[in-house]
């Protein structure tokens, strides 16, 4: 749905290994400076003796990502638990999640400006690693998935799974993959799992490799709370959040997965929709829709 903004504060993150980074921040500054937005880039984007805000996510208005879908979704866990929208520009090749190229920059604020840019509300899991001792390991906001994966030269690993008082059942493989919709088109979908629309409330549970064919993926509702406890595997095993941030965990350890209070709100351009977009980035469908 497309409204209006109270924009005043905007922060900006971004990856520099990407050349067009440069370009692209001076764009998203030159537009913010005519709006007369108070600006607070992340401070490895800041040029020497600049004296821009300090980058608070709970102040911002509007999040602004430079990058691919790694620098999205570690500004979407800065800003998760604030309501704070984000605007993802795309720097790399697929940037599936990110919304505009750094040439539709200013496309894509001025919709926002005037109030024609949707809005999409993606779900947000929350995942607590909770020690046998029952003591937190951490605790842990994600966008597209939470991993539980044995690493190094671990052997596989067994989890149990359980949905709220009742068990699902014991699965011994690689991992276990536990994704939101929007994750459901990441590492989900490499390792099997159904590709779910964004407007579904719902947790995806995949096994990675499973050691038997009759543990498949696994919808279940949202508002399902899963606990995943680690049967075996030895001390190589690992909670890892949206492929950047985790916990090591041991046997007897478990992770406690729910929807989050709060969901994440994702700027789109006017016209553009999941679909679309699984089109035209994921080259969804036949060869003659390629083709057109």
């Amino acid at each position: 749905m497309a409204q209006r903004l109270s924009i005043s504060r905007v922060g900006v993150v971004g990856h520099p290994r990407y050349a067009p980074l440069a370009d692209a921040l001076d764009r998203v500054l030159a537009f913010g400076e005519r709006q007369g937005w108070e600006m607070a880039p992340e401070e490895a984007l800041r040029p020497a003796g600049s004296s821009f805000s300090p980058l608070d996510p709970s102040t911002l208005d509007l999040l602004i990502t430079l990058g691919g879908d790694g620098t999205l979704l570690r500004g979407a866990r800065l800003v998760a638990a604030y309501g704070v929208p984000v605007l993802g520009v795309n720097l790399g090749r697929v940037g599936f999640l990110t919304t505009a190229s750094p040439e539709e920059v200013e496309e894509a604020l001025e919709a926002l400006v005037r109030g024609d840019a949707p809005l999409d509300e993606r779900m947000v899991l929350n995942a607590r690693a909770v020690g046998r001792d029952g003591e937190s390991r951490g605790e842990f906001l994600a966008l597209n998935d939470a991993v539980l994966h044995k690493g190094g030269f671990a052997r596989v690993v067994q989890v149990a799974v359980h949905a709220g008082d009742e068990e699902i059942g014991s699965y011994s493989a690689d991992g276990i993959i536990i994704s939101t919709p929007t994750g459901s088109t990441a590492y989900s979908l490499s390792a099997g799992g159904p590709i779910v629309s964004p407007q579904l409330d719902c947790i995806v549970a995949t096994p990675i490799c499973p050691h038997t064919l009759a543990v498949r993926p696994l919808v279940l509702s949202a508002d399902e709370t899963l606990a995943v406890e680690m049967v075996s595997g030895g001390e190589e095993m690992i909670l890892t959040i949206d492929g950047q941030d985790g916990a090591a965990l041991h046997e007897g350890d478990r992770v406690v997965i729910r929807r989050a209070d709060e969901p994440l709100r994702l700027v789109r351009l006017p016209g553009q929709t999941f679909f679309s977009t699984l089109r035209r980035k994921l080259r969804w469908g036949d060869l003659d829709e390629r083709k057109r």
